[in-house]
């Protein structure tokens, strides 16, 4: 089909949602490693796992062999509120930009949490019902994640208690009171509410908090508190599971006008925006049915594939969860307050750290500056705000599509809009005054913290 004829907005009908999610892990010939207590260095089991998680998303952290998983209908009847999203061919970006490359981004902002999250938020909540628990815990960096889950978390009366990291909860005020809004309790992390938030405080007084920190209190809470359980929005198996729809949705628009791209891009922070949307891509690629360039996008201040180290460590800074065996800066890496960007957490997905290790994908990273330099060109020529982790692959896609314009190729390139930026002001006048920069950690400061990874055999 001509290019003429594919609409800005491509819709799929209701009847073509996804019914089922895709673990990409089934195609993968070498595994992720597995996740390991740290107090015996040997696989977590199960019945390990249920302390912390909910008994069927352990079942799915653990599953490597399972194609398809059908979506429940009370999951699918909520997504059908917000889903499926649209598929936009970028035409006044691409005329802005005077690029022969065609430029489609998958816009996941369409929903008051304004981010890809609810996806895995409305399905965690689900299954924590199911089991009859009273309500689960969280943490949040820059606040989609959180406010997504207080919004599934109200739509099926379950308690929600939020920590966000300290920087974010002082600097988006308003994502902290959507959250409100829903019925969450969101506490700024540190705290003093829980043991390891005093530890980290006593350690590292007036800190401003990061992913990991907030993920130690959230488990300390969940696991010290009857009837309810951890959950998180990025990095676990369960999650790139979830997030799937993102992809499958995609590929099934581009296959219904004859689309095919040569280029994918996502931001990559833990890994579930990158994870969704590659997902049924990536598949292909695994099975040899196809070929992508894939590339994911990271800030140069928190660069844990690029600069990280493959390796086993801590999933959080307090040292309570498993060990997962991923790209990492150390669980003890705190990015510089100054960074407004998002895309905070010190390593990545397990089963992206692996694709990208294996050589299936590659990776950049991209300064903060430049990366809100590419938002706003987008925002006037798009009509959307981007938010500042999207923002990442729009700059990116921008790269390429130039590069086109130099070659003279027609490439097409995909990205993930993964939502909105109108609760990141606070970032955006901090640019617009000229007081952003563009901290970069030097390798010292990454090699103290790589020193201090778990010794495992």
């Amino acid at each position: 089909m001509s290019n003429e004829k594919i609409p800005y907005k491509i819709y799929l009908e209701e009847s073509e949602m996804p019914k089922t999610w895709y673990n990409l892990r089934a195609d993968m010939k070498d595994k992720p490693a597995p996740l390991l207590n740290p107090a015996t260095g040997k696989p977590m089991t199960a019945e390990e796992l249920s302390v912390v998680f909910c008994d069927e998303l352990v079942k799915q952290e653990l599953d490597n062999d399972t194609r398809y998983y059908d979506i429940p209908q009370e999951i699918l009847d909520f997504y059908k509120m917000y889903r499926p999203s649209p598929l936009v061919r970028a035409y006044c970006l691409e005329k802005k930009l005077g690029t022969p490359a065609k430029i489609y981004y998958k816009f996941e902002g369409n929903n008051t949490s304004g981010s890809h999250k609810l996806n895995s938020a409305i399905a965690q909540a689900y299954y924590a019902k199911s089991q009859g628990l009273k309500g689960v815990t969280t943490e949040t960096g820059a606040g989609q994640w959180g406010t997504a889950l207080s919004m599934a978390c109200a739509y099926l009366g379950l308690d929600c208690k939020v920590y966000m990291v300290k920087c974010s909860y002082e600097q988006k005020p308003f994502r902290r009171e959507v959250m409100r809004v829903y019925g969450a309790s969101v506490t700024p992390s540190p705290s003093m509410e829980t043991a390891v938030g005093r530890k980290i405080l006593e350690e590292h007084p007036g800190t401003t908090g990061s992913l990991g920190c907030a993920i130690s209190e959230a488990v300390e809470k969940a696991t010290t508190t009857e009837g309810y359980r951890y959950v998180l929005g990025s990095v676990l198996n369960q999650v790139m599971l979830h997030q799937s729809v993102i992809g499958l949705e995609s590929k099934a628009a581009m296959d219904k006008y004859g689309v095919k791209p040569d280029i994918i891009i996502g931001c990559a922070g833990g890994g579930s925006n990158l994870g969704g949307l590659i997902a049924p891509f990536m598949g292909e690629k695994l099975r040899g049915e196809a070929d992508y360039q894939i590339i994911a996008v990271e800030p140069a201040s928190c660069p844990s594939f690029t600069r990280g180290t493959y390796a086993y460590d801590y999933c959080d800074t307090g040292m309570v969860c498993p060990l997962a065996k991923m790209y990492t800066l150390g669980s003890g890496f705190i990015p510089s307050a100054s960074h407004a960007g998002g895309l905070r957490y010190h390593g990545m997905s397990p089963v992206l750290s692996k694709l990208y290790h294996d050589g299936y994908m590659e990776a950049v990273s991209v300064k903060q500056t430049e990366v809100f330099a590419a938002a706003e060109e987008f925002a006037r020529v798009e009509g959307i705000l981007p938010a500042p982790e999207s923002s990442h692959a729009i700059k990116v896609a921008i790269d390429e599509a130039l590069k086109c314009k130099e070659t003279g190729e027609e490439k097409t390139i995909l990205f993930g809009l993964t939502g909105t930026g109108y609760f990141d002001m606070y970032a955006y006048e901090s640019f617009h005054d000229g007081k952003m920069d563009d901290y970069i950690p030097t390798d010292e400061e990454i090699a103290q913290n790589i020193t201090k990874l778990p010794k495992v055999d």
